[in-house]
């Protein structure tokens, strides 16, 4: 899992305001998506838990073909009527995972302005531009309700 993190996310390391400062993501549960028979890796989700909330803390699809809605339809399985809240947190740069996740039912619930660049303060290697050359300044944060 450690290469896979440091490939996708710089280093195991993830940081964000709204999961308290600095993660270690490769010292957390998760789950591994395998494409049969060849057995290689087409997916990664990471998660935390506390009290009645499960944040997604990482959350990888290397190829196409539904791995990312099959990760998650695993955690939301794991965790429905156990948690109250699922929530993920991305940035504004991120249009991609924003369509995902409001396609597989989740909602804004918060805007961060200028949080990355409290945690580039961090974790400088954060990049100043992202998706399509923007500007990754502020964290979205996404909510699914799993008390239903």
């Amino acid at each position: 899992m450690v290469p896979l993190l440091e490939r996708e996310w710089g280093a195991v390391d993830v940081v964000a305001l709204s999961l308290g400062g600095v993660l270690d993501a490769s010292r957390l549960p998760g789950w591994l998506a395998v494409a049969e028979p060849g057995g290689e890796v087409v997916g990664l989700l990471t998660y935390r838990t506390g009290g009645d909330v499960v944040d997604i803390v990482t959350i990888n699809a290397f190829t196409g073909g539904g791995v990312g809605a099959a990760l998650l339809g695993a955690l939301v399985e794991e965790f429905r009527g156990t948690a109250s809240r699922l929530r993920v947190t991305t940035t504004n740069d991120n249009t991609r995972a924003l369509r995902f996740y409001q396609r597989a039912g989740f909602r804004l619930t918060a805007l961060r302005p200028g949080a990355v660049e409290e945690s580039r303060r961090i974790k400088p290697r954060i990049p100043e531009l992202g998706n399509d050359d923007i500007p990754i300044r502020d964290e979205l944060e996404l909510e699914m309700d799993l008390s239903r």
